[in-house]
């Protein structure tokens, strides 16, 4: 049973910074996702187990910054210059593979989520 566990959301300032975390119990290609009330899950990042490579949707590029620590399993989304319509629960996301995708339904196994707070 793979496990991911969130941790680092909470409420920030615009123009501020958090770090989310989400531990594995192996190591697979992960992404972040979230979702604002009343709206889809939208992709955030992406990270390859393989060769981290990564890819990021276009309204986070150049703020946030996908990265992963493979003796540890966890994989780190840092978000500087956060906006008010960054305000979402964000969630871990794994897939048994070597590539990234920004497709929700390529991920098999999601974390509970963690809420992200942006006030103006």
């Amino acid at each position: 049973q793979v496990q991911l566990v969130e941790s680092g959301g909470g409420l920030v300032q615009a123009g501020g910074s958090l770090r989310l975390s989400c531990a594995a119990s192996g190591r697979y290609t992960m992404a972040w996702f979230r979702q604002a009330p009343g709206k889809e899950r939208d992709f955030v990042a992406a990270i390859s187990w393989y060769d981290v490579n990564t890819d990021y949707a276009d309204s986070v590029k150049g703020r946030f910054t996908i990265s992963r620590d493979n003796a540890k399993n966890t994989v780190y989304l840092q978000m500087n210059s956060l906006k008010p319509e960054d305000t979402a629960v964000y969630y871990c996301a794994a897939r048994d593979s070597r590539l990234g995708a920004r497709e929700k339904d390529k991920y098999r196994y999601w974390g509970q989520g963690t809420q992200v707070t942006v006030s103006s």
